[in-house]
Parts: C-alpha cells; sequence; structure tokens
C-alpha cells in the first residue's frame, strides 16, 4: 500500500464520526443479557467490535462493571500470565514547534527552558539509566525542522553505543517522535528502532483543530496516517494512544479501536502497543489544570478494561502519570507494560537540576526509583518484572509476533525470558531487600513449571546468569 507523502495529500479519514457517533448511541442504556454476551465472547480471546466495547463502557450497573473486571483479570492472566515489561522514557529534547494546549512544551511557553542532549549528553543519561538496570528505553523528541530523520537515528546509534561497567547495554529502543515520511522511518528501521509510537491525541476532529492551535501538529490525517507509513517503511511494531481529558472517554476509546481495525485491514496487523494517558499538569497549560473532560478513576480503570477485552494480545502501556497505589490496581485490569523511575526533561536523569516539577512535561504521579517500583511488584504482587528483548532479536514482531501470541506463545517464552531478565536485574543491580523478595518469586515460579524439559533447561540457564553470564534467552 503506497501513501502519498505530501502532508495532508490525499489522505483518507477512515476515523468515520457518523459511525462511532451511531455506535455510542446504540450503546446507551444497554441491557445486562448483552453486556454478559459480550463479556463471554471476551473470554474467548478473539476480540470485540467497537461497538461491543461501547457497550461496556456506556454500562452504568456497578455490579456488571466489577464483571467487567473481573474478565478482563482473567483475559490478562490468561494471555500474560504476572509478567511486566519495563522501561523508562528518555527525553532527548523539549524544542518544540507545535502549539498544543495541553503540553508544556508548547512553543509559546516561554517559562520552559528549551534543552536538546548533545552526544555526550545521551551518553550521560544513558549511563545512568543502564547503571539502574534499565535495558529498554523509549526516546522521545519535540517536533523541530531542525530534527530530522537522519538526526534521529543518530540520536538512537548513540544509545546503543553506551555500554556501563556492569551488565549495561540498552537491548530495545523504541521511538515516540513526530510523524516521518517514508524514507524517514525507513532510515530509523535501519538503524534498529523497535516500536514506532505516535499518540493521535485525541479523534475527534474539532478538538482535534481546536487543541492544536500551530506547527506541522494541526494536520490531523498526515498525523493519523504515521503508523502507515512505518509500516510501509518495514516497522513492523507500532504504538498508538489517545489523550484521556481532551475529549469524551467513549468516542476516544472507539476512535482507538478503529485505528486499530483499519492497520489490521491494510498491513495485516494491528497496533503492537496502546497507551491512554491521562491529562496531568504542565507548566504553562492552563487546559491541564482543567481538563475539558476530566476522567474519572473508575472511567479509567473501565478504560483499560475495555481495551484488554478489546485487543486481547496488544500490549497496554500504562505511564507515572498515575499514582504508585492506583497503578497497582490497573495492572489487574490488563496493563501488560509500564514505565518506571520516569523523568520527563532532557538530562534530568543524571543531573538533579533539571530533576523537579518546573521542567517536566507534565506531573509524575510515581515517582519511586526502579528498584522500589521492582520491590514493590514482585514482593507485594508477585510480577515478575521483565526486559526481555529476545522476540526482536530472533525476528519475532508484527504479525508474526500475533500469531505466535495466539497459540500461547507469551507465556511458553515471554514468561521464562522474562525471568531471566529479572535474574540479571537482581545480581547486578537490586538492593538487598529486592534482592531477596525477587529470588523468592524466582524459585515460586520454578516450583511451579508443569512443563519438566522446559523447567530444567530455565533453571540451568538461571545459574549460567549467577555464575556471570548475561544475555542468555529461550
Amino acid at each position: 500500500m503506497k501513501l502519498d507523502s505530501t502532508l495532508g495529500s490525499g489522505l483518507e479519514n477512515f476515523i468515520d464520526d457518523t459511525v462511532i457517533r451511531s455506535e455510542m448511541d446504540k450503546a446507551e442504556n444497554p441491557d445486562p443479557g448483552l453486556v454478559r454476551d459480550i463479556l463471554a465472547k471476551g473470554l474467548e480471546r478473539k476480540g470485540l467490535t467497537p461497538f461491543e466495547a461501547a457497550v461496556l463502557l456506556k454500562n452504568t450497573d456497578k455490579q456488571l462493571d466489577e464483571e467487567i473486571f473481573q474478565t478482563a483479570m482473567t483475559i490478562k492472566k490468561g494471555i500474560y500470565g504476572n509478567r511486566l515489561v519495563l522501561f523508562a522514557p528518555l527525553y532527548i529534547s523539549n524544542e518544540c514547534v507545535n502549539q498544543c494546549a495541553y503540553c508544556g512544551f508548547k512553543a509559546t511557553n516561554n517559562d520552559l527552558e528549551r534543552r536538546t542532549l548533545t552526544t555526550e549528553g545521551i551518553q550521560q543519561e544513558v549511563t545512568v539509566l543502564e547503571d539502574q538496570g534499565h535495558k529498554r528505553l523509549l526516546l522521545v523528541y519535540g517536533e523541530h525542522p531542525k530534527y530530522d530523520a537522519e538526526w534521529i537515528a543518530q540520536t538512537v546509534r548513540d544509545v546503543y553505543a553506551v555500554t556501563s561497567a556492569k551488565s549495561g547495554e540498552i537491548r530495545r529502543v523504541n521511538i515516540n517522535c513526530a510523524p516521518l515520511d517514508v524514507d524517514g522511518f525507513r532510515k530509523l528501521h535501519e538503524v534498529g528502532i523497535g516500536t514506532y509510537q505516535c499518540f493521535q491525541e485525541t479523534y475527534h476532529v474539532p478538538t482535534y483543530e481546536k487543541v492544536h492551535m500551530a506547527g506541522r501538529k494541526t494536520d490531523f490525517l498526515w498525523r493519523l496516517h504515521a503508523m502507515h507509513r512505518a509500516q510501509e517503511a518495514g516497522i513492523d511494531d507500532v504504538g498508538m494512544g489517545a489523550l484521556f481529558g481532551l475529549y469524551d472517554t467513549t468516542y476516544e476509546v472507539l476512535g482507538l479501536l478503529h485505528h486499530a481495525r483499519q492497520l489490521e485491514r491494510d498491513w495485516g496487523v494491528g497496533p503492537h502497543t496502546i497507551s491512554f494517558p491521562r491529562l496531568e499538569p504542565a507548566l504553562g497549560s492552563d487546559m491541564s489544570y482543567n481538563p475539558p473532560y476530566p476522567t474519572s478513576d473508575h472511567e479509567f480503570k473501565k478504560i483499560v478494561a475495555v481495551l484488554r477485552i478489546a485487543v486481547p494480545y496488544t500490549g497496554l502501556i500504562l505511564t507515572t502519570r498515575e499514582n504508585a497505589d492506583f497503578r497497582a490496581e490497573l495492572l489487574q485490569m490488563g496493563v501488560s507494560q509500564i514505565s518506571a523511575g520516569s523523568r520527563t526533561y532532557p538530562g534530568a536523569y543524571s543531573d538533579p537540576e533539571y530533576d523537579r516539577p518546573g521542567v517536566q512535561q507534565f506531573c509524575v504521579g510515581d515517582s519511586r526509583s526502579l528498584d522500589e517500583i521492582i520491590r514493590s511488584i514482585s514482593g507485594e504482587h508477585d510480577y515478575v518484572p521483565s526486559w526481555c528483548t529476545a522476540c526482536y532479536r530472533l525476528g519475532r514482531t508484527g504479525e508474526h509476533f500475533m500469531e505466535l501470541a495466539k497459540t500461547g506463545f507469551i507465556q511458553n517464552f515471554c514468561l521464562p525470558n522474562g525471568l531471566l531478565t529479572f535474574k540479571e536485574y537482581l545480581e547486578d543491580y537490586a538492593s538487598e531487600e529486592t534482592k531477596k523478595v525477587g529470588e523468592a518469586l524466582i524459585a515460586r515460579e520454578i516450583d511451579g513449571y508443569a512443563d519438566l524439559k522446559q523447567k530444567k533447561v530455565l533453571t540451568e540457564r538461571l545459574s549460567r546468569i549467577e555464575a556471570g553470564e548475561r544475555d542468555l534467552y529461550l
């Protein structure tokens, strides 16, 4: 499928407002029997239509909401088990020409100090992150004409080139940058990025036009087709998202699902990940303090749960915008990836000068360190922290990954590989307290293995890691 690379030219708006409105209207005041029928279908792990997702979101019966949450928990446990992928965002630049009403990095915010990391600055940041134990990073960029695809590609090379004194190297670099043309995406693919992530922010065109007042981001269709151009360039893992608080929550969820279905129709595979950040206070943005459509905690739980039921094999990413207690609750609803120890300003990991609310892109709700988060999720909640990157290096991505995931692949390979990366972390980076609870969790996981052959292989590789070997996987 070839696309016109001219901004906004000849591109179809496959987000049909009339269709979404009709789905929302039909879903009003749903019959309890219909809700339960949809939940029964969800348990088959074949996903839901946008209309079926709307029915669950429009339900107002609290008891049925609890059944929605339980269905999401059952699906998540059945597919992902207790494995949880961790990553950190690394902000490369906050220079931006866009004028987005909700963002602290908007061009007219003169109170924000602008900063772009040099190669040396990137190396300093990555060294700190590697010394903490991170293996997976999401690089984040503002949109500025001087930062083209080749420049972004060089920053990726800079990240991969850093190796710390321990077992540190970054094994997976994902990218969140402004939409590029196909040639630009091809340059990123050539330097080995993992997932390309781009959020539409809102799928409601009038709201999109209202909150994006200047800059290239004003072009709704150019952004909407970013995933298609990335796929054409060979990047078969793409991540989408919406910023909740800008418009009606049900409309945004349906927009995400219609976007995912379009990708499946055109490229054979939907998004690798979906993100669902809530609008949080940001320096210089009045809107961020007064969201047009504030999303309650209960509504947010339903968003996560319904997305898990609707797209059961898609990774769901939860950021540190939410506080620690609520994040723990949301893990049960279907979240499979979380950021940890996040800082949202270029240079903030290596320089405490930049670790303060006034310079961040948004307020961080969970400010715990990586070690504290790992101790909590493994010791209190029995989740296996994972930094596994085996699939990406073995070519198990895109449509191939989804085919494997639907056959139980995630449980058979991803969980064991997660245990191996967790063992690395415990050996090289963990505090004594975290290592104690982590080793206990690994022991419980090994004891519970029914596949004796795989148990033997896994036990042997864990012993090899303890003896000093690294980067082992199945």
